[in-house]
């Protein structure tokens, strides 16, 4: 069966590929463990796909004063789309600030929080629509 991709999506091919790794990653080694193994699975198979990426790039301060690595996103893919991984309960409206100071700061459109701590994974898709 043909598999469609909704032409509204960003970056729909690449995101399906992600989203393949998210669930195999949650499939393979469960949802108790803590984020960083999670990014050490998930950068294993990136380099396994063959996929560009960049782990944990800083962002500068956004002020005077702000100390060094502050704010560090999991992980920027192909130079499009960046990635937050967390290990917890529930993602809160502090998640999604995170998120949004990412993209703006980056000036990236395209932003998926992935929680693997819950029973079913569902990547959440932060869009920056300026």
């Amino acid at each position: 069966m043909p598999r469609i991709i909704n032409d509204n999506v960003l970056y729909p091919e690449l995101s399906y590929k992600l989203s393949g790794i998210f669930f195999s990653i949650h499939n393979k080694i469960g949802r108790n463990l803590n984020e960083k193994q999670y990014s050490d699975a998930f950068e294993e198979s990136l380099k396994n796909n063959e996929i560009q990426y960049v782990r944990e790039k800083a962002l500068p301060p956004s002020f005077v004063g702000e100390k060094e690595r502050r704010n560090i996103p999991d992980f920027i893919i192909c130079d499009k789309i960046i990635i937050d991984f967390k290990a917890k309960d529930f993602i809160t409206k502090e998640d999604y600030f995170q998120m949004k100071r990412y993209l703006s700061s980056y000036k990236k459109e395209l932003g998926l929080i992935v929680n693997f701590r819950q029973k079913y994974l569902y990547p959440k898709r932060i869009l920056n629509i300026n």
